[in-house]
């Protein structure tokens, strides 16, 4: 073979190489074209399909949230209406306090032999939303009472078992004029086990206490000086009234514990008994308060001054033709009430929602 024909040949093998390489790269540039067309299609198709999936949960989402938005306000609606018939109408007047109605109930039997519960202990406590401080109006139990409603004169401890808290806080309302935003119903046995639960209160009983009574299973044994009293002890101090100023004394031993007893919850060594307490009152305590107070009064309570809180007793006196009832002092009870709440205070409340 000549020189020629070789240098033709290689040339003619490297031709054909050539054009086979470009035939392999072509094929090769197709085939990457083809899988990246195929990625940009799965990449479409998961993009639709997570829009979907984003757009049907997002349309649940909105249905579940409008469906909750009218189950909550339903549920307000449903509160408000409830609140309406326990406590009656709120004035705005009252809107920088929150005042409670605490019942202590105690059963009785009633004319028929039957049993019945009443209102033992009856303290009014009104909190001033911004600054804590706290007044108590000890209200005795044998005051007499017109009963909300038209239903007539009575004790007003035995308003409760007429009307249950309902109409208590509506005569109540009815006889200062004011507006009660919640009440508290605790019988004695709550009562001795939140005593236990906080350790007890220290006080002095100032005389020797000695009442039996063997029907209400009350057996009361206590000597004067400076004592430890549990839940059963300060049952028995506070339900002691056989002395000359009977239900009177009474009240204002309720006064002289309440105190005690509030000096004690803003003790240091009390706040790891808190959820104690509280596990206690929820699961014996009745109340009007409702999922929608709980950030309202938790926030009350939170602000609770370090101040003993101001206590009074109901001005009055014992009734002529019976001294076991007690007559309120209209005139002295009025001004205590405009004391303790300003009308000035309720006036600057309208403008500013005005």
């Amino acid at each position: 073979m000549s020189e020629y024909d070789a240098e033709e040949l290689a040339a003619k093998l490297q031709s054909e190489n050539s054009r086979e390489n470009i035939k392999k790269r072509r094929r090769e540039r197709t085939r990457k074209h083809r899988i990246a067309v195929l990625k940009g299609i799965i990449r479409l198709i998961f993009a639709v399909f997570l829009m979907a999936v984003i757009c049907t949960a997002g349309y649940y989402v909105i249905g579940w949230g409008m469906q909750a938005y009218r189950d909550v306000r339903d549920m307000y609606e449903a509160y408000l209406i409830r609140q309406e018939e326990n406590r009656g109408a709120v004035d705005v007047r009252f809107d920088g306090y929150t005042n409670v109605l605490v019942l202590g109930l105690d059963e009785s039997v009633n004319m028929d032999n039957a049993d019945e519960k009443r209102a033992d202990a009856i303290l009014l406590i009104s909190m001033e939303n911004a600054t804590g401080k706290v007044r108590i109006l000890n209200i005795p139990r044998d005051t007499w009472v017109d009963m909300a409603q038209d239903k007539g004169e009575t004790r007003l401890a035995n308003v409760y078992a007429v009307g249950g808290a309902p109409l208590m806080v509506r005569t109540i309302n009815q006889m200062f004029d004011i507006s009660i935003h919640q009440y508290v119903i605790i019988d004695l046995v709550t009562f001795a086990q939140i005593v236990d639960a906080v350790g007890g209160i220290d006080l002095y009983v100032e005389q020797n206490m000695d009442y039996d009574d063997p029907e209400a299973q009350l057996f009361i044994h206590m000597r004067q000086g400076y004592r430890h009293l549990d839940g059963k002890g300060a049952e028995h101090y506070l339900r002691y009234r056989s002395d000359d100023l009977g239900d009177l004394g009474r009240t204002q031993r309720q006064q002289k514990f309440v105190k005690a007893f509030y000096a004690k919850l803003l003790r240091v060594d009390t706040l790891p008994k808190v959820p104690m307490i509280a596990d206690i009152l929820k699961q014996n305590v009745t109340t009007s308060a409702e999922l929608f107070d709980s950030v309202h009064i938790g926030n009350v309570i939170r602000k609770l001054s370090i101040e003993p809180p101001r206590t009074i007793m109901l001005p009055g006196d014992f009734s002529r033709n019976d001294d076991t009832v007690w007559i309120m002092d209209r005139a002295a009870t009025d001004e205590i009430i405009h004391e303790l709440f300003p009308p000035e205070a309720g006036t600057e409340k309208q403008e500013e929602q005005n």
